[in-house]
């Protein structure tokens, strides 16, 4: 027996069925850039994540919540992660999650964008996701799964994450925007 391809056609973009979609954690990452002494860019990544897209019958009616475990960031350099875990930055003890939660989908004729609430440090501020949808498929062992890349740019004071440390040539050491990059699956629930 096959099994249809879990997308639709809505004013000529394909697009997921409408659903309940539960975030598949193995699959999915949530990265950031942010700059060092003014000049180079460093990544990290999240590696706890879990969450919940609801897809609705109209686009715009679709929802996301997803929650990040502050204690997960990685780097690639222990000292860097445990600095970045501390009261200096995420504050992971006293905050131990990020949260977002959308509050709006719309498109703009090339892409979505998904308005949202996150909330980091218990400082929450609104931010825009511009998602592209990546296509689904079904899986060898019956699940239906949907793909997702979405991005955005946050200025991490906004959030109180203000430690830093004067360059002698001037600057800072830690630049004030972050870039975010997901690619997210999710399966059918």
């Amino acid at each position: 027996m096959t099994i249809a391809t879990p997308t639709r056609s809505v004013e000529a973009h394909e697009l997921p069925v409408a659903g309940t979609w539960q975030i598949d954690r193995s699959h999915t990452s949530v990265e950031f850039i942010a700059r060092h002494l003014m000049i180079a860019k460093v990544r990290g990544r999240f590696t706890d994540v879990e969450g919940t897209i609801e897809i609705g019958k109209a686009p715009e009616q679709s929802s996301a919540h997803i929650t990040i475990q502050a204690a997960s960031i990685s780097t690639g350099d222990d000292a860097r992660d445990a600095h970045l875990r501390s009261a200096d930055f995420l504050d992971a003890e006293r905050f131990p999650t990020l949260e977002f939660h959308s509050t709006s989908v719309e498109h703009d004729g090339s892409h979505w964008l998904v308005g949202g609430d996150l909330t980091v440090r218990d400082v929450i501020r609104p931010v825009v996701l511009e998602v592209e949808f990546d296509g689904a498929a079904n899986d060898p062992f019956g699940n239906s799964k949907i793909a997702f890349s979405a991005s955005s740019q946050v200025n991490r004071e906004d959030f109180g994450l203000t430690w830093n440390a004067p360059l002698e040539t001037g600057g800072v050491l830690v630049g004030p925007k972050v870039r975010i990059e997901l690619n997210v699956e999710a399966v059918r629930s």
